[in-house]
Parts: structure tokens; C-alpha cells; sequence
């Protein structure tokens, strides 16, 4: 097989078909490209190596079956292709037309693109039913993802044969619809976005990043892997998706984003983004609170406490902490649970795991209000947990998140970007995420995140998040 483009996705993709037993041929343009493309997969080798992942002699195999060069006629031989290089539109047609040139009529092309249709792409070819999308994640021995794109053209049996190879070269191969973003790059969006949202609303930077991984599970906070990622990369993405989608406000990329690209920080990349690189930041956790001295339980959220009984009188979603109510939220403000109830003076956020997750995080109805503020630190840490409290808005954060990202990964099944079961595996495998967004509403009720959509909607006076129609059930009331 061949990889053309020796950057690092590039050379990453070499690797992998190499570690799987093909000979591979990499080309690029200039001595410099190919020794920067060596490098890459001799310091990932060299790595894998270190860590006893990789025995030596099998790292001197890989390299043995990786050849580099400048000429394209090596490619000849090639029963699969994998362009690797700029996503540009131009670029890609003239690679493709010289590919033709020298690669035998059934061999394979296929394209890395992250944004850049595959339909659109193929009208540049003379043989359109031998071009597919096969778009792998950075670092490409490390991520197993692989979205398989392909279009009406393609034989039937074209699919299935891409797919079989990716699950041997140790992937994790998904079918995705020909649309922009396929399926991660587009039901992602919602976890940057909701992050940078809560950080032009005023929401301390730390504390975005903290909730998310202490109660919503992930492994980085959304700024932090926007500054990772780097700005500019990530919100090109966010503008290309939203552009191609005519403006679809899932998509809407964020302003708080946008500042940080046009004042040049972008990241790690040059040093400060939304975090200045290499301070740690400090996360305002509650100082330490005295355990209350009487607890009770809805039947809904007993789980926090393993040794706890619930209590009849209390609604399923709240805890009764020294007489102090706490209600879960259920995309309204914590405001707006005082005002129905008249009780109501602190709202638990959401967490994927009530039990696991090392910290507890919750809004008061009133800021000011000392004594909830101590009954709910007290109450977090009884149980041996952390207390965050963040400025009171619908949804809080983590439960806002985690609904959003559902709504879109209900829109891409509802338009059969891809299957349920496809979008869960592209969300675990592309984008580290610790669950399936789809499977999360599963465990949460569907009908459940149906209402929190609403009220958002009702209370942000955003149709950012309606519920998507891909919620094929029906409501408590019966309504479709």
C-alpha cells in the first residue's frame, strides 16, 4: 500500500499498515518532508518499545517494510492508497489525477479529509467507484478509530472489504454517511461549544474543565483539549461544520473561541490559550463544611450514599440535607426550582456516575445564601467527595453538555450519518469520550433528556437545543 504526505498523520497511518504486515511506500516532496515522516515513526516505535509495548525485533520489521520517496511511479504497485496531505480542495484533485496515472484500474484511493466531502472529491476522477474516505484520528497508531466514507458510486462489496482490513490492522471501523464532519467532527461540537459558552458567560476556566471530568467522566475539560488541539484548528472546524450546514445553530461556533484566534492565543502551540501553558490552574473547590446532621434521600439520587434509605415524602430527584432542599436539575435554573416549589435552594448538576465521580457540583437558587452554600459542601464532602459550586443557569453544565451532546448524536442517527451503535464507537474510539452519547440517554431516560432539551430551550429562548426528532419515543405525557 502507499501513504502519500509524510506529516504526522501521515507517517502515523504508514505505520500502522506496516505493523500489520504490509509493505508500505510513503511519499512526499523533498528530502526534508521524508526525513520529518522517518522521524515520526522511528520516535513512535522507539516508544512503544520503551514502554514493553513493542519487542525490538518487531520494531526492525516495521521499518524494514516502510520505503520513502519522491517519485510517484513507486506507487505503482499499490493496491491502496491513503492521501494524507492539505485539505484543500485543488490540491487533492491534481494529487488524484497523477495517481491515476501510475496505479493499476481496481487499486484504491482513498482520502484522510476531516471536512472535505468525498462525493465532491471523486467528481475529479476517472474511476470515482475505486475512491473512499478513510478518515483516521491523530495519533494514528494510538487512536482506534476509523471512519469508513463511501459513496453512491462504490461497489457493494467495497464497504465490507475496507472494513474486514481495518479491524486487521487493529481499528476500530465505522461506516459513516458522505456528510461534513461524518460523525465525530460534527457530534462533538457540542463539547467545546457548552465550554466556551460557560466561559463567555463569566464561568471560571478551571472550574469548566474540572465538572466535566470530575462529573461528567471525560478525560480532559473541553478548554483544555481546545488548547491541546489548538484554536485555530479547533474552531476552523467549528466554522467549517456550522458553514456547511447552512448555519444550523447545533454547529454555531462560539465567540469566546473566536477571541482567543484572532489575539493569537491559540493554545500550547504558542504558549497561552485559554490556560497560560505549563501553571496548573487552580480549581475553587469549597473550603472544608461541617457533615450534616440529618440526611434524606429521594428514591432517585439514594445511590449517592451507599448506607442511605430513601425517603417516601421527598421527590424522587432530592435530598433533604438539615432541612435544606436539594433538587436534581432538569434544565432549568436553580432559580426557577425555588420559585415552583418555593423550597428549593440548591441544584445538583448531573454525573455520569453519581457514585464514582470525586466531585459533586451544584448551583444555589440564591448566591448569597450561606447556609445552603455549607450544607451542600458538608453534605459533598460527608461522602467523600468534592464540592464545586458554579453561578446558577439552565442546565447547570455538566447535565447541559452531556444533553447536547445527545441532541446531536440523535440528529446524526435520525439522518443516518450513521448507526446508534456507530456513533457511540466513534464517540469512545475518535473522540476518548468515556461513553456513548446515545447509550448515556439510555441510562438517563430518554424521555428525561427529552424534557431537559425543552426546558433549555424554553429557558435560553435558544432553539440551539430543541430536541432533536432523532428521540423516537414518547414523552410521560404520551406526546410524540
Amino acid at each position: 500500500m502507499g501513504v502519500v504526505g509524510a506529516g504526522a498523520m501521515g507517517a502515523g497511518i504508514a505505520e500502522v499498515a506496516a505493523a500489520a504486515g504490509h509493505r508500505v511506500v510513503v511519499l512526499d516532496v523533498g528530502a526534508a518532508a521524508l526525513d520529518r515522516g522517518r522521524s515520526i515513526v522511528d520516535a513512535s516505535l522507539a516508544g512503544r518499545v520503551k514502554r514493553g509495548a513493542l519487542a525490538q525485533t518487531d520494531a526492525d520489521a516495521i521499518r524494514a517494510r516502510l520505503s520513502f520517496t519522491e517519485d510517484i511511479t513507486d506507487l505503482g504497485p499499490c493496491a491502496l492508497v491513503v492521501e494524507a496531505i492539505v485539505e484543500q480542495t485543488a490540491a487533492k484533485a491534481s494529487l488524484f489525477a497523477r495517481l491515476e496515472r501510475v496505479l493499476a484500474p481496481d487499486a484504491i484511493i482513498a482520502s484522510n479529509t476531516s471536512s472535505l466531502p468525498i462525493s465532491g472529491l471523486a467528481t475529479s476522477l476517472k474511476r470515482p467507484e475505486r475512491f473512499v474516505g478513510l478518515h483516521f484520528f491523530n495519533p494514528a497508531p494510538v487512536m482506534k478509530l476509523v471512519e469508513v466514507v463511501t459513496i453512491r458510486d462504490n461497489p457493494a462489496g467495497l464497504a465490507p472489504m475496507l472494513v474486514d482490513l481495518m479491524r486487521r490492522w487493529g481499528k476500530v471501523p465505522v461506516l459513516a454517511a458522505d456528510v461534513p464532519g461524518f460523525i465525530v467532527n460534527r457530534v462533538a461540537r457540542p463539547y467545546y461549544a457548552e465550554g466556551f459558552l460557560a466561559l463567555g458567560e463569566g464561568l471560571d476556566a478551571a472550574s469548566i474543565d474540572h465538572a466535566l471530568k470530575a462529573a461528567g467522566g471525560f478525560r480532559m475539560g473541553p478548554l483544555e483539549l481546545a488548547d491541546l488541539i489548538g484554536h485555530d484548528v479547533n474552531y476552523a472546524v467549528a466554522s467549517s461544520v456550522y458553514g456547511a450546514y447552512a448555519g444550523r445553530t447545533r454547529f454555531r461556533p462560539q465567540a469566546a473561541q473566536k477571541a482567543l484566534v484572532e489575539a493569537g492565543h491559540l493554545g500550547r502551540k504558542t504558549g497561552r490559550g485559554v490556560f497560560v501553558t505549563g501553571e496548573k490552574p487552580v480549581v475553587p473547590l469549597e473550603p472544608s463544611a461541617a457533615a450534616p446532621a440529618r440526611v434524606c434521600f429521594g428514591e432517585g439520587l439514594v445511590s449517592l450514599c451507599a448506607n442511605a434509605a430513601g425517603d417516601a415524602t421527598l421527590s424522587a430527584n432530592a435530598i433533604l440535607i438539615d432541612g435544606i432542599l436539594l433538587r436534581l436539575g432538569d434544565g432549568r435554573t436553580a432559580a426557577s426550582l425555588a420559585a415552583e416549589d418555593g423550597r428549593t435552594r440548591i441544584m445538583l448538576d448531573m454525573a455520569r456516575d453519581f457514585t464514582t465521580a470525586p466531585t459533586l457540583v451544584a448551583s444555589l437558587a440564591d448566591p448569597q445564601d450561606r447556609a445552603a452554600r455549607a450544607a451542600f459542601a458538608g453534605f459533598a464532602q460527608s461522602l467523600g467527595k468534592g464540592a464545586l459550586l458554579l453561578p446558577d443557569r439552565p442546565g447547570g453544565l455538566v447535565l447541559r453538555t452531556l444533553a447536547q451532546l445527545a441532541n446531536c448524536a440523535a440528529d446524526a442517527a435520525h439522518e443516518r450519518v450513521a448507526d446508534a451503535a456507530g456513533i457511540d464507537a466513534a464517540m469512545i474510539h475518535g473522540a476518548n469520550h468515556p461513553q456513548g452519547p446515545l447509550a448515556w440517554v439510555a441510562q438517563a431516560g430518554a424521555a428525561h433528556v427529552r424534557k431537559v432539551l425543552r426546558n433549555l430551550a424554553e429557558a435560553t429562548g435558544d432553539a440551539l437545543y430543541l430536541p432533536s426528532d432523532g428521540f423516537n419515543f414518547a414523552d410521560e405525557d404520551g406526546e410524540k
